[in-house]
C-alpha cells in the first residue's frame, strides 16, 4: 500500500521568467509548499516537531528533472510521499504533472536538527512516519554531492537580505537557485532552452547580513556554480542541464 499526497497549484506572472517560463525558483516553491502541506497532513510539521522534538527540518539537498517547460496558467499537480524513517535523513518525493501530463519528478533529502544542540536527530524516533510512506512508490533514487569542474572560473558577490529569508531565520531554499541562475547569467545562456534538471545541495546556512561569493562555469548545456561565505566555508553547489524547447 502506498501512501502519498497530491496538492495542485496555479502557475502565474509571479513564476514567469524572460523566456515566459517558471523560474526554477519557483519550482521550488511549488514542491517546497507540497512537502509542507504533506508534514501537516501526517503530524510532522514544522511547528509540531519542534514542540514534540524540539527539532526543525533542514533540506540538505533537492533534485529536480523537467521533460517539458512549465508556462504561465498551466496547472501543476504535485503528488508527493516520503520514504520511511531511516538513519539521519529521510527522502520525499514528487511526481510533477502539468494539465493531467506527467512532466517531470523530484527527490530532495532532509534532516531534523536538535534546537538546542544543532545535532543531528534520528529518524527512527520519529513517530509519525512510521507505515506513511510512499510503498512502492518510493524511488531508488539518491542524492549524493555535485561533481563540480576543477576551475570556477567567474564570480559574483551576492548580499544575503531580508526578502531572502523563512521562518527559521535563514536563507529560503528556493532562493539558492536564484543565486546560481543569476551568477550563470541564465537570461544569456538559457535563450531557447529550459531547465531539464537541477539539483541543489545545501552546505552551510545562510543567514541575512552576510554576503556570499558565487563561482560559476558552464560546459556546454551543463552550468555549475559553487556559493562560499566570507570565511571561505562552502554554503551550496549547483548543477544545471539546460534543453532545447522544443
Amino acid at each position: 500500500m502506498s501512501v502519498y499526497k497530491e496538492y495542485e497549484f496555479t502557475v502565474d506572472s509571479r513564476h514567469m521568467d524572460l523566456f515566459k517560463q517558471c523560474r526554477p525558483s519557483a519550482l521550488l516553491g511549488f514542491l517546497q509548499e507540497a512537502a509542507t502541506l504533506a508534514a501537516f497532513d501526517l503530524g510532522a510539521s514544522g511547528p509540531e516537531v519542534e514542540a514534540r522534538y524540539g527539532c526543525l527540518w533542514m533540506i540538505s539537498r533537492i533534485w529536480v528533472e523537467l521533460d517539458k517547460p512549465l508556462y504561465w496558467n498551466d496547472r501543476l499537480t504535485v503528488r508527493t510521499w516520503h520514504r520511511g524513517a531511516s538513519g539521519a535523513s529521510s527522502y520525499r518525493d514528487f511526481d510533477l504533472y502539468r494539465n493531467g501530463e506527467k512532466i517531470g519528478q523530484g527527490v530532495s533529502n532532509w534532516v531534523l536538527v536538535e534546537i538546542a544542540t544543532r545535532k543531528l536527530f534520528r529518524m527512527k524516533q520519529l513517530a509519525e512516519f512510521v507505515g506513511t510512506d510512499g510503498g512502492e512508490l518510493c524511488k531508488d533514487i539518491k542524492l549524493r554531492r555535485v561533481r563540480l569542474p576543477a576551475e570556477l572560473p567567474h564570480r559574483e558577490e551576492r548580499p544575503m537580505r531580508y526578502s531572502d529569508t523563512d521562518i527559521n531565520g535563514h536563507i529560503n531554499n528556493m532562493h539558492y537557485a536564484d543565486f546560481a541562475c543569476d551568477a550563470l547569467h541564465l537570461e544569456r545562456l538559457g535563450k531557447g532552452k529550459f531547465p531539464h534538471s537541477f539539483q541543489i545541495g545545501y552546505l552551510g546556512e545562510c543567514m541575512a547580513g552576510e554576503t556570499i561569493t558565487v563561482a560559476t562555469a558552464a560546459e556546454g548545456d551543463e552550468l555549475f556554480a559553487l556559493g562560499t561565505g566570507a570565511d571561505g566555508s562552502e554554503r551550496f553547489e549547483f548543477h544545471m542541464v539546460l534543453r532545447d524547447v522544443e
